[in-house]
């Protein structure tokens, strides 16, 4: 309980990094303004396992999570008796066990959707390289192959996106696709919410913008209820000839029915910047596919896009050593 914590200072708040490969925050400025509100210790590398992990973090106060692969169970946090704060560089928290964290009056911390432009733009750009087969064609005119598949590029105009989860990210999708001249639908778990952004968009029931849509961008967080929220159902309803585009978590999509649309060509591609394990095995089937342009979980690995992760991960803790608790996930007492 709260009441058994030390009061954190500077002199004795132990702040730990424990897996920052590659090397995200450890070398930012915002490091040097940590070092002033407690002992700052960065791990170069990743953990080997979870007691590497729990060995990094035995004696922390605060916990500054710079990748979202490291996970965050509820036995880990069990076995952090000091821990007060994970602070994280991602707007998704499904690396860590809410509830486990709550019960254990650990306050969380994450990103409320400042990269958000930067991620949405780097979705727009796989949709722009699925449709006008970019990546395939770069790669045969390296190999001295100059085919120009004629007739086989999609052209955006007129056609129809699906937005899945209107969110910061779901909305500059949306705004993008609008100045392609494309018309907007969506489903979303907040609609009213949604429904303040001043561009044309139709609300529809879940199926009805699966099955009406030339493109389908998924902007969910993962949890419970989105887990393999598209799945072969979902996939199957999708217009044969369609796209999927996915930015925000893997878990979202059913990888194998995923793989399987593509391989029987129902849909026409996919473009992919997370996976529900990462990263892809070496010989995962969708490294082998022609319809797929994959990026390795880097829609926001701009400068500007680190420069904010990293700001505002290390802002959420120094105001939480400051009594400041507005920032926080989930309540804290």
């Amino acid at each position: 309980m709260l009441e058994s914590h030390k009061t954190l200072t500077p002199t004795n708040t132990k702040i730990v990094i424990p897996g920052d490969f590659p090397m995200h925050i450890g070398n930012s400025k915002h490091i040097e303004r940590l070092k002033q509100y407690g002992d700052v210790t960065v791990y170069s590398t990743m953990p080997e396992n979870p007691d590497d992990q729990i060995k990094r973090c035995e004696d922390a106060d605060i916990v500054l999570n710079s990748r979202s692969t490291l996970t965050w169970s509820g036995a880990t946090l069990r076995q952090l008796p000091n821990l007060r704060l994970i602070s994280t560089t991602s707007v998704g928290l499904d690396n860590i066990d809410l509830a486990a964290a709550s019960e254990l009056n650990i306050a969380i911390s994450h990103q409320r959707g400042n990269t958000a432009a930067i991620v949405a733009e780097h979705e727009f750009a796989l949709l722009l390289a699925v449709a006008r087969k970019i990546p395939q064609h770069d790669k045969r005119i390296r190999e001295n192959i100059w085919e120009p598949d004629e007739g086989k590029h999609l052209f955006l105009k007129g056609k129809t996106i699906g937005i899945i989860g209107m969110g910061n990210t779901g909305m500059l999708m949306a705004k993008y696709a609008e100045t392609f001249d494309m018309k907007v639908i969506s489903w979303t778990f907040n609609p009213t919410k949604a429904l303040d952004f001043p561009i044309n968009v139709q609300f529809l029931e879940f199926d009805s913008v699966l099955q009406q849509a030339d493109v389908i961008s998924i902007h969910t967080a993962l949890s419970e209820k989105t887990h393999h929220l598209i799945g072969e159902r979902e996939l199957n309803l999708m217009k044969k000839g369609s796209i999927i585009i996915n930015g925000s978590r893997g878990g979202v999509i059913d990888t194998d029915a995923l793989v399987e649309s593509l391989r029987t060509n129902h849909l026409y591609g996919a473009g992919l910047d997370v996976f529900e394990i990462e990263p892809l095995d070496s010989d995962h089937p969708l490294k082998l596919m022609d319809n797929v342009v994959l990026t390795p979980h880097s829609a926001d690995a701009t400068p500007e896009g680190l420069e904010y992760l990293n700001r505002d991960a290390v802002d959420h803790i120094i105001e939480f050593l400051e009594g400041d608790f507005s920032n926080l996930y989930q309540p804290y007492a």
